[in-house]
């Protein structure tokens, strides 16, 4: 039996190169891989923590599963579907915060750091660590794709796991974590900060024109001296350019610096917008197609849901029994 891999992208905006390539674009290599049984969905009730006008919620939520769908999601190879059209997360979310310790919640790094920037302590925001948690087991996942900055998060569900076992009976795998090794992707404006929908004039969205693409890039900060050089210490505002340049292109970042020996920066972001641009070209003509018709993206994650609904529910009759439910 193929490993169970697991992963939700949250629908809070535009999707930008930092998302794509730190989740989509490995997820679609698991799909491809034929190695794993995948299951990937939008993760809608986790983007309900923080205050948002519904219109505008309706239509991220179209729009992630367009874009996924134009990256290469397929539904042919994955179980793709829509987070809150599967009841069963929300109730394992509820049996599985029975046995969670609250000082784990409390201590987690995102929710400190939420509350922190302004954001209400709600006990969705508190408890959106249980939900991951039931996302990833309700499928007894073995593996789930997770940038560096959600490892707090793996860990927890796995702990959760280890402890509803211990108490219960053998019923989850603690998943593990598939790792993009090194891969951090900057604020263009602001290398210390990590690429972010709230930072858009260093974001780079995928939906961008080849020309706001090309204006952010020649916007982009840059560090002193004139030498392309690959040295993340010395120069991170250039490392983080030459990484999203090698990553989007598929040129090694060794051979850019290479070609670009003599050259300034005005030549090397000239050449890194054209390639990012280049390498979008694909993706904005399917993502036309697609978005021209939402009657299929509909029925696509309709039909995601039915075959995910089929291991959810089974999963739960099963945690229900063992924790003594009628």
């Amino acid at each position: 039996m193929k490993p169970i891999v697991v992963s939700g992208i949250k629908p809070s905006g535009k999707l930008h190169v930092g998302n794509y390539l730190g989740m989509t674009k490995q997820s679609v290599a698991l799909q491809s891989s034929d190695r794993y049984n995948c299951h990937y969905f939008i993760a809608d009730y986790h983007a309900l923590t923080q205050k948002y006008a519904v219109s505008d919620k309706t239509a991220e939520i179209f729009d992630v599963a367009v874009d996924l769908l134009s990256l290469g999601i397929d539904p042919q190879k994955s179980v793709f579907f829509m987070q809150s059209d599967i009841l069963e997360h929300a109730n394992l979310a509820w049996l599985l915060d029975c046995v969670t310790p609250a000082g784990q919640l409390q201590g987690m790094i995102e929710f400190r750091e939420k509350v922190e920037e302004g954001q209400p302590a709600t006990a969705g925001l508190l408890n959106y660590p249980v939900l991951m948690a039931a996302d990833i087991l309700i499928y007894k996942a073995d593996a789930v794709p997770v940038g560096e900055d959600q490892r707090q998060h793996l860990e927890l569900a796995r702990d959760v796991a280890r402890i509803f076992n211990k108490r219960f009976g053998k019923t989850f795998p603690e998943p593990k974590g598939i790792f993009v090794e090194g891969l951090r992707i900057r604020s263009l404006d602001n290398p210390e900060k990590k690429m972010s929908k709230s930072m858009p004039k260093g974001c780079l969205y995928l939906t961008d024109s080849p020309e706001l693409i090309g204006k952010k890039i020649r916007s982009a900060v840059t560090d002193s001296g004139t030498e392309i050089v690959y040295e993340p210490k010395k120069k991170p505002a250039l490392a983080n350019l030459l990484l999203i340049y090698s990553e989007m292109s598929g040129i090694p970042v060794s051979d850019i610096v290479k070609n670009h020996k003599g050259a300034g920066y005005k030549e090397f972001k000239e050449n890194m917008a054209e390639a990012v641009s280049d390498s979008l070209s694909e993706f904005r003509q399917r993502r036309a197609e697609i978005a021209g018709n939402p009657r299929m993206v509909r029925e696509t994650l309709s039909e995601g849901a039915e075959k995910a609904r089929l291991i959810a529910s089974e999963t739960l009759k099963e945690v229900k029994k063992k924790m003594g439910l009628i």
